[in-house]
């Protein structure tokens, strides 16, 4: 079974998720992400599974403040796996959003980075 919960766990800038319903997994599950800006728990978004191929693809549609797409796909590389992490986001401010989110482009990129090598420690 799905573990969303545990996503803080390795996800820097999340700090907390919880299922929204009693579905957990395929399309269609929503779960709510309290989400972190520059370390500050400062917005609660809800996600929705879009796409649910275990173990290959998982896609999930950003609803709220920040809306937009995830992607995140496995494939098998030699003797190990690839971990492809894709996000497109937008904000609702239409000049400021888009700058706000080029400015954060950055930040967004190490925490990534950083929450691929935390998971890749769990597994």
């Amino acid at each position: 079974m799905m573990e969303w919960e545990r996503q803080p766990e390795w996800m820097l800038d999340a700090s907390a998720v919880r299922v929204v319903g009693d579905q957990r997994e395929g399309v269609g599950t929503r779960f709510a992400v309290r989400t972190r800006v520059l370390g500050i728990p400062a917005f609660t978004e809800i996600l929705e599974v879009t796409r649910w191929e275990p173990p290959r693809a998982l896609d999930v549609r950003h609803t709220g403040f920040v809306r937009g797409t995830g992607r995140w796909r496995l494939t098998e590389a030699g003797e190990g796996t690839t971990f492809h992490w894709e996000e497109e986001l937008r904000m609702p401010i239409p000049l400021l959003g888009e700058l706000a989110l080029r400015a954060y482009r950055p930040v967004m990129r190490i925490l990534m980075r950083r929450a691929i090598e935390r998971l890749g420690r769990r597994l």
